[in-house]
């Protein structure tokens, strides 16, 4: 379980296809805190570490099967590409963003860019089947990184990025056409599900 409150920004080291993929992600954490069998959000992706090391950098490998790759942007990743990353939530830390499971719904795609003062407009384009799940003032995680859904049209929906969390993560290179990781609030799916049985 993670909060969607982004806490290192990660590198794709290496990337190598066997069965699964495995993946090398640099981390500034500190590795003789994380253990092997742990979750962490990789752009919002919980994945299990399954290896961890200091040269040349502190990193730690995660395999990814062919489900989430194909569920998830994965298959864009690179080496150098620079994603979210989130430790799992422990018992009695602070609840800061909102419950996110690290389990992908779909891939939103980004359609447009407003600059709004200090802060930019992100407007995303969601799969339908989706988008009745977001709601204005909803959350959602995006890329790993819990956020407050300003306006709805359709299957497009806008977020605002404040100057702190387009430094504090990945969001400060968002560009038209990317491709992005989409976990829906945990509670719309319920309330949705629950109202397609009433």
């Amino acid at each position: 379980m993670f909060t969607g409150i982004v806490t290192d920004i990660g590198e794709v080291l290496e990337l190598e296809q066997t069965g699964d993929l495995r993946a090398r992600i640099g981390t500034h954490y500190d590795v003789e805190g994380i253990d092997i069998g742990a979750s962490i959000a990789c752009d919002g992706v919980c994945l299990t570490v399954i290896a961890l090391g200091r040269e040349p950098m502190n990193w730690f490998d995660v395999q990814i099967s062919a489900e989430s790759v194909a569920k998830t942007n994965i298959g864009g990743w690179h080496k150098g590409k620079q994603i979210n990353l989130e430790r799992a939530l422990k018992v009695g830390d602070e609840l800061g963003g909102h419950i996110v499971s690290g389990h992908v719904d779909g891939v939103a795609e980004v359609v447009r860019l407003t600059p709004e003062g200090d802060s930019l407009r992100v407007t995303f384009r969601a799969p339908e089947a989706l988008a009745r799940f977001i709601a204005p003032k909803g959350s959602v995680a995006l890329n790993g990184t819990s956020l407050t859904v300003n306006e709805v049209d359709g299957c497009d929906f806008g977020i605002n990025f404040i100057p702190h969390t387009r430094k504090a993560t990945t969001w400060g290179g968002v560009a038209v056409g990317d491709r992005v990781n989409l976990e829906v609030d945990t509670m719309a799916r319920y309330v949705a599900r629950l109202r397609d049985w009433s």
